[in-house]
């Protein structure tokens, strides 16, 4: 996993301009600690931090089809699951290859396919390719979204990098925010595109962007698709367990210390199973890999279920862990500890944004910088609940019927920070509008039954706009503390199936995630198997509330603070006692906090 990053441009020569690469390269210097470099041509400036994970010795970047006179120069993150088989479907078309890397893969790849080469990459990854002899740009971004990938337009062409915060190191972008950026982030419907930053856009999930000198032009080479689906229920089982199989044991490639995210929850329970077999299979029945949970050190003791969470996450885990044969271990957080302000300074800096979930992600972001002690990758079992029907508002008929996001029924209006409503953001209408337009946008088979219409809608909302914000999270925590995450239930071949695999297998056991319930069988302990779903856990401790109502007290002292946010409304959210405050007025303070640190750090124009 690393950071890439530079531009193109038709009225600059970019060898001119060695300090703005090398600028916005070390601002990615979390994410590729281990080395870095920059290419430089007449019209493009190519910038790369690299964490090394496979081949170390021989992958560094950018990479170039030849030492002299290149004319592909690459800059690339992420993984690429199926790299050997192409390195050998490469060699039979007369490719030759200097290195084992997966990146050089991917050079010789697009030197075959050119701007199809995302046709046939399985994995995660974002990219820039600039073609010297054709004079362009190309930015290719994996299908669902795992990797990030950001531009924004420079004189004569555009600049590109994995965070905002590298464009801000060119001299022509700058953190500027406007209402539309306030409306995107406060909204919380996770729109791709747009981002809070003015002028800063993302490339679409399963995107392509190109610039030449007729201009920039995008495209999707991969989106979801409604298909037939004439498995029956067990047939469907089995291919799903196939298919889970398969990525797990796909990823689990590395030349470096691997670990697995086990929280006690059914979906990394099969997961680490599945990684577990493989790893024995490959190094002996003695091998073991690494896992890790998070707790508080408050939580036997103090725990109280939400809307969110059913039960304490440690006990299930260990016992997990003791059914896989796992090295477990659990991190044991003071919830105090996520008060600290450079924690919290670090986690707003590694986002970009103001938008969170305080604590919870101060802990992931503890978590990760603990697992990377010991581990350079991480395999997660996130989007499990988007791709099998996991979250509540599957099952909840109130957001069934509502003509809303399911999700702004539990992190709605309630635990969104109250802005100041002389900002006039008209986020309700903006929601329906945006609402309106995603629904048109979801694909659907001619003979769908209401309950499977709208459960289609479900699932793609989910799984195109939820899980993007969750990767999202996942990515620039763990990336800020130079630890790689794999995901493999964002396998694009799982996630097809199961979209269209009929919501009457998906729940024919009554409950959420039948079917992965069901493939799972066997691998999990019967109590993890038919555990309720389970949010990532949230500290309860009282002096943690009092801490964090300090804060805000704090946070609303600032003038910018106070001039976006409507201190009415989070009154009460202050004067509650701690001991009774509630998740949705807490998260609301949670998001003061964090705007005052965003606001600090990155010293944004706001042009409202």
């Amino acid at each position: 996993m690393c950071g890439i990053t530079g531009w193109a441009s038709f009225r600059q020569d970019a060898r001119d301009r060695v300090p703005v690469i090398e600028a916005m390269t070390a601002a990615l210097t979390p994410r590729g600690p281990d080395a870095g470099g920059a290419w430089l041509g007449e019209h493009a400036a190519i910038g790369h931090r690299r964490l090394a994970v496979i081949d170390p010795l021989g992958g560094a970047q950018p990479m170039t089809d030849r030492p002299d006179a290149p004319t592909t120069v690459l800059s690339y993150s992420g993984e690429i699951y199926n790299h050997h088989e192409l390195r050998s479907r490469l060699r039979r078309s007369g490719h030759h290859f200097r290195t084992r890397s997966d990146t050089e893969v991917v050079l010789r790849a697009y030197a075959e396919w050119g701007g199809d080469v995302a046709d046939h990459l399985e994995g995660m990854f974002a990219f820039a390719v600039w073609d010297e002899r054709a004079r362009r740009l190309v930015l290719v971004r994996d299908r669902l979204g795992v990797k990030p990938l950001f531009w924004a337009a420079v004189d004569g062409g555009l600049a590109f990098a994995s965070e905002p915060k590298a464009l801000f190191a060119h001299p022509e972008i700058r953190p500027r925010v406007d209402a539309d950026g306030l409306r995107e982030a406060y909204s919380l419907l996770f729109n791709t595109g747009p981002t809070v930053w003015s002028g800063v856009r993302e490339v679409e999930p399963g995107g392509v962007l190109v610039l030449d000198r007729d201009g920039i032009r995008e495209r999707r080479y991969w989106q979801l698709e409604a298909k037939p689906h004439d498995d029956g229920r067990d047939a469907t089982v089995e291919r799903v367990r196939e298919l889970v199989d398969a990525a797990a044991r796909g990823q689990l490639e590395a030349d470096v210390p691997l670990c697995s995210l086990l929280s006690g929850g059914i979906d990394s329970t099969v997961l680490t199973a599945l990684l577990a077999d493989e790893l024995r299979l490959r190094e002996g029945p003695d091998a073991r890999i690494r896992s890790y949970a998070v707790d508080y050190s408050d939580q036997a003791e103090r725990f109280t279920g939400d809307v969110l969470r059913t039960g304490h996450d440690t006990p299930y885990a260990i016992e997990a862990g003791a059914h896989i044969g796992t090295d477990h271990s659990t991190v044991v957080l003071d919830p105090r500890t996520l008060l600290d302000p450079e924690h919290r300074r670090a986690v707003v800096v590694a986002r970009d944004s103001p938008i969170g979930v305080g604590d919870m992600d101060t802990s992931l972001y503890l978590l990760f910088g603990e697992i990377r002690r010991h581990s350079t990758v991480a395999l997660s079992g996130e989007a499990a609940d988007e791709v099998f029907g996991g979250y509540p508002w599957f099952h909840d008929p109130r957001a069934l019927a509502a003509p809303a996001f399911p999700w702004l029924l539990v992190t709605g209006d309630e635990a969104a920070m109250p802005l100041n409503p002389e900002l006039d953001l008209r986020i309700a209408e903006f929601r329906d509008d945006t609402y309106r337009d995603a629904l048109a946008a979801v694909p659907h088979l001619d003979d769908e039954s209401p309950v499977e219409h709208r459960q289609r809608e479900l699932q793609h909302l989910s799984l195109t706009r939820w899980l993007r914000q969750l990767l999202h999270r996942k990515d620039r925590l763990s990336m800020a503390v130079g630890l790689e995450v794999r995901v493999p239930y964002c396998d694009h071949r799982l996630v097809e199936y199961a979209f269209s695999a009929p919501w009457a297998l998906k729940s024919f056991d009554g409950r959420e995630k039948g079917l992965l319930r069901a493939a799972g069988t066997g691998l999990a302990p019967d109590s993890v198997l038919h555990r309720p779903k389970n949010h990532y856990p949230a500290t309860h401790h009282p002096d943690y509330n009092s801490g964090l109502q300090e804060m805000a007290r704090e946070a609303l002292a600032a003038d910018q603070v106070r001039a976006l946010a409507d201190e009415t409304l989070l009154k009460p959210c202050l004067d509650t006692p701690p001991d009774r405050l509630g998740w949705s007025h807490r998260l609301r303070l949670e998001r003061v906090v964090d705007l005052a640190l965003w606001l600090d750090h990155h010293r944004p124009e706001l042009a409202l």
